[in-house]
């Protein structure tokens, strides 16, 4: 995914206070897991954007990466998964973002996309979170494609319009699991993008725009 919201603006779209610790405030055009991004969290009715690791670390790991790196919760079974099943009742989040890549099959060679809202807002994901040590760490929530994400995937992120951010936050009383669904037809937008991006090492806004011709 791509992050270059800015802290204050991403703390005023949301109503929320910002953490002293967030980190650098710098556009991030390939968030890598294990990356420190900032996401949204609601304690007694006052939500707080604060730093997490992406990459969510269930208790009894004894160092982070004692165990599957754990960038995703499936909605079908978050609630039955011990990893996720506590997080998902009691610690839920929300994360901002441009956007995401996606990557098809062609063969053996995966063909990267550039996945944005149509409507040009930023894309907010449904999360889970977990303290580990002296950091958070979260999970984003998946669900099955819907018709736009399903000719390259059958997955698709936890896509939250702002008139659900309240219930997932735990803010408007229980019912959270209702919203696990796929976004609507119509509501992503989909390119391809260059090749380039398949490396973690990757930076730069040239990632996202489109492939002009086949490399």
């Amino acid at each position: 995914m791509a992050i270059t919201l800015p802290h204050d603006a991403m703390a005023q779209m949301f109503s929320a206070a910002k953490s002293n610790t967030l980190p650098a405030d710098e556009p991030n055009w390939n968030v890598c897991p294990t990356t420190t991004i900032a996401a949204v969290t609601s304690h007694d009715n006052v939500r707080h954007l604060r730093p997490m690791r992406w990459g969510f670390i269930p208790s009894w790991y004894d160092k982070p990466n004692g165990g599957p790196l754990l960038i995703n919760a499936r909605a079908e079974t978050i609630a039955e998964k011990p990893a996720f099943r506590e997080a998902c009742r009691q610690r839920r989040c929300l994360i901002a973002a441009d956007g995401f890549y996606e990557w098809h099959r062609d063969g053996d060679t995966p063909l990267p996309y550039w996945v944005t809202r149509t409507d040009g807002a930023p894309m907010v994901f449904g999360g889970i979170w977990q303290t580990w040590g002296d950091q958070a760490t979260c999970a984003i929530v998946t669900t099955d494609a819907n018709a736009d994400m399903a000719p390259i995937h059958h997955r698709l992120p936890l896509i939250l319009p702002p008139d659900d951010w309240a219930l997932w936050l735990g803010e408007a009383g229980h019912g959270a699991a209702k919203l696990m669904t796929p976004a609507k037809e119509g509501v992503l937008s989909l390119r391809r993008v260059s090749k380039a991006v398949n490396s973690n090492r990757a930076t730069g806004p040239d990632l996202i725009e489109p492939l002009i011709e086949d490399e």
